[in-house]
């Protein structure tokens, strides 16, 4: 049984910062100009901020739902995250992955002990949306519709209000909208009046699509891109009742202004932001009217140095 959608209060995200802090870096934030800092979750043991939800989900569990075993969906961050948490605890770990994640993510899980379902995306958003999948009696840990895994990315909300208490803006990628929902959570909790705002890929924008539109819908000419940890093709109608109370809009960008941000912030921060983690910082620098400080989520570096350098260089 689902259980019903509630507010991430900042209870739970107090408690889940105590529950993940022997495993969850608490990273850096570093400035990028005078108006944008960067939150460098590239930097995390497993390069990504989903080890931060996955970390306090995976704990959360009784020791008999461990024990049989924890599956995820994942395009490749999520499905690392979980895998990771899944071997502190000696349980197994399967990811049902979407088909086309990049090698070196699908690399990545394999070595953390994860067994590789692939599948294609559809047959992936399906099982996001119906918390189920064929053959898997494994406890499920879903991405981003389960209250631990966002209360766990809500401990990076207390961290910017704490390193930067005047900020004004934070800026998030919206995938499943799991991310956005917990930092959202933490921060309006700790300074109401910030705002809080998503970032989407113009091939994959639901979220800004659903706000024009008064409710969850889906975004008809989603296009695959090298943004494949951000960008979902819908908005799950649970998750647009959770963004609802904490995000104040969505800015779309473009692939190339996507890719301008990837190689700023190697250049100014020496840190490598794959597609979805560079979308923050490309939406602080598309939209000049939009308050600083702001605070960039750069969510995740997962990605293969070649096709990494391949995009920059273009």
């Amino acid at each position: 049984m689902i259980p019903p959608v509630r507010p991430i209060a900042i209870e739970d995200i107090e408690q889940a910062r105590e529950r993940i802090k022997e495993t969850v870096l608490r990273t850096p934030l570093v400035k990028f100009d005078d108006r944008i800092f960067l939150k460098l979750e590239n930097l995390q043991p497993t390069n990504a901020y989903k080890i931060r939800g996955a970390t306090n989900a995976v704990a959360k569990l009784s020791d008999e739902e461990r024990s049989k075993g924890v599956w995820t969906i994942s395009a490749g961050n999520a499905g690392q995250g979980v895998a990771y948490a899944a071997r502190q605890y000696g349980v197994p770990c399967t990811v049902v992955a979407i088909e086309t994640a990049p090698q070196t993510k699908l690399d990545r899980m394999r070595a953390l002990g994860a067994e590789i379902v692939p599948v294609s995306y559809e047959r992936a958003w399906v099982a996001a949306e119906s918390h189920e999948f064929p053959g898997i009696e494994a406890t499920f840990v879903h991405p981003f519709d389960n209250h631990e895994f966002i209360a766990g990315h809500g401990t990076m909300g207390l961290e910017i209000v704490e390193d930067c208490p005047d900020v004004r803006t934070v800026i998030c990628a919206i995938g499943g909208g799991g991310l956005i929902t917990g930092v959202g959570s933490a921060v309006k909790a700790m300074k109401p009046d910030v705002k809080v705002l998503g970032a989407e890929p113009e091939t994959a924008a639901p979220y800004a699509l659903s706000l024009r539109e008064g409710g969850p819908r889906k975004f008809e000419d989603w296009q695959a891109s090298f943004v494949d940890g951000a960008g979902g093709k819908s908005v799950i109608d649970r998750m647009w009742q959770r963004m609802q109370a904490v995000v104040d809009g969505s800015i779309v960008v473009t692939l190339d202004e996507t890719r301008d941000a990837m190689r700023l912030i190697a250049e100014k921060s020496r840190a490598i932001a794959e597609g979805a983690g560079a979308l923050s910082l490309a939406a602080a620098l598309s939209d000049q009217s939009v308050d600083g400080p702001i605070v960039c989520v750069v969510s995740g570096g997962n990605i293969d140095l070649a096709k990494f350098a391949e995009l920059v260089t273009n």
